[in-house]
């Protein structure tokens, strides 16, 4: 049978270790990115719909057309538990492709969340299935239903590029990006980083407020320190 490009659902993809996957669930973002080489995060324009909404797992990719939802709903039925979908619609914000019903559809499924570039509506319907979504702009404008699209292909969505399979982290801050191939290393990294946030918060409750290392990389990098007025 011959794909058709721009129109081909891919209902399977590599998935990493559900192990792994779980060692995020609770990350903060900005650690995340901090094991990632201080990078790794979706545009800042988009954040959670809510204050306190939090998402951590597997990405389930969507190319949607702009003003297009129809391959969102084939998504819907396909995406396992626990999986995030993420809508990349080119960064079109005029027309929503996420809204209530589609909240409640993704909810019943067991989904973990909604990552897009896009727009959603319905907010107050959206916040209260509890579902966390992640929106670049909310309108009231609404899609069609005309397709084309393709399900579970790599996609860029905030200026990252995403495959299916990668891990979602949102927060608060926004969204990261963790590269399926790349999870498990990743994983190791962020343990490290969270033991050294822990640690420091206790240097700060010691009263250490000014670390040792400000003084040492200033003199390395060649900083002069005058004690007097300027």
């Amino acid at each position: 049978m011959e794909l058709r490009p721009g129109f081909r659902l891919f209902t399977r993809f590599p998935r990493p270790d559900p192990a792994v996957v779980a060692g995020f669930q609770g990350a903060a973002t900005g650690n995340v990115c901090d094991a990632l080489g201080r990078s790794g995060a979706l545009d800042q324009r988009i954040k959670p719909l809510r204050p306190g909404m939090r998402c951590a797992g597997v990405a389930t990719t969507v190319k949607a057309r702009p003003c297009d939802n129809l391959v969102i709903w084939k998504a819907l039925e396909l995406a396992q538990p626990g999986d995030i979908l993420v809508i990349a619609t080119g960064n079109y914000t005029q027309s929503a492709t996420w809204g209530d019903i589609t909240s409640r559809v993704a909810r019943a499924r067991g989904l973990g969340g909604v990552v897009t570039d896009g727009a959603a509506r319905d907010l107050d319907g959206i916040l209260e299935t509890g579902l966390p979504v992640f929106t670049a702009a909310v309108t009231p404008n609404s899609p069609f239903k005309d397709g084309p699209g393709e399900l579970n292909v790599p996609v860029a969505c905030g200026g990252v590029p995403i495959h299916p399979g990668d891990i979602l982290v949102g927060d608060a801050d926004g969204v990261v990006c963790v590269p399926r191939a790349e999870a498990a290393t990743v994983l190791a990294e962020l343990r490290r980083v969270q033991a050294s946030e822990i640690e420091r918060f206790a240097q700060l409750e010691r009263g250490e407020l000014i670390p040792k290392w400000v003084d040492q990389l200033l003199r390395e990098r060649g900083a002069i320190i005058v004690s007097a007025e300027c």
